[in-house]
């Protein structure tokens, strides 16, 4: 019974020591992100700018949506081919 306690401590013991292993090499990594962002110019946490969007709205829900997944039809513009048997609003 002695000999199963000690196995489980060990094994405990030794996933405690993967976590905090794991969780300094992940911070490590974050600082050489910052490190190369600050020498690329650029702030650390800031992405460049997407490009914007025109956005649509459904004829019949109403729903806004991007322009680029609209499914265009009777001069309409609809949410999802679904949309495009119901009537518009």
């Amino acid at each position: 019974m002695r000999i199963l306690f000690w196995i489980a401590l060990i094994i405990l013991v030794g996933f405690a020591v993967r976590a905090k292993l794991r969780k300094l090499v992940a911070r490590h990594e974050a600082s050489l992100r910052e490190q190369m962002h600050e020498q690329q110019g650029q702030q650390p946490g800031r992405q460049a700018p997407k490009e914007i969007e025109t956005m649509t709205q459904c004829a019949h829900c109403g729903v806004y949506f991007p322009a680029s997944e609209a499914v265009h039809a009777d001069g309409h513009d609809y949410c999802s081919p679904g949309h495009v048997r119901l009537p518009p609003r």
